[in-house]
């Protein structure tokens, strides 16, 4: 993924959160990797992702919500380097195979957008987005400007209806 952004050190909190996820996704990436839906992949789905410069296949454990047609993910993680905008990518949804096109979005403003409609629909996402509100609802825009130097950003996923031999059907959603 090409960027204009400086890369940075890590706030302490992420880097500590960022070990701690090393360690739990280990057994998530088992149980969401099973072929028939279990409660966590109501809220959670892996990325089947090619390392851009190894070749390595990874398994990576990601949260989502539905936004319509789309689904909408936090990437704040160096996962998020491997992707490219419209490349399709393998993904195993609530026990399904299916293949989806990632739309990196890096605009503060469609940033604060899909991160209010994530939050709604997933307010314990607020914990792992640590973007505070200003009294206006808004998100404070310097907490969010240093979020996307960071290289936070939100991916919206097209699911490939052409690829995909199982919709996702009522219960999915």
């Amino acid at each position: 993924m090409p960027t204009t952004t400086t890369r940075t050190k890590r706030p302490l909190g992420r880097r500590v959160q960022q070990r701690a996820f090393r360690v739990v996704n280990v057994p998530m990436r088992t149980v969401l990797g099973m072929p028939f839906a279990t409660p966590l992949s109501k809220n959670l789905m892996l990325l089947h992702l090619t390392g851009r410069r190894t070749g390595k296949h990874y398994r990576q454990p990601v949260s989502y919500v539905r936004d319509g047609a789309a689904l909408l993910i936090p990437g704040g993680g160096n996962w998020k380097h491997n992707l490219s905008d419209g490349q399709p990518v393998h993904i195993r949804l609530r026990g399904r195979d299916v293949t989806a096109r990632p739309e990196i979005v890096g605009d503060p403003e469609e940033v604060e957008r899909l991160l209010g409609i994530m939050l709604s629909a997933n307010p314990t996402a607020g914990r792992f987005v640590r973007i505070p509100k200003q009294p206006d609802g808004r998100l404070d825009p310097d907490r969010l400007a240093a979020a996307l130097r960071y290289g936070f950003r939100i991916i919206r996923w097209h699911l490939d209806p052409a690829a995909n031999t199982q919709q996702p059907t009522a219960a999915d959603r």
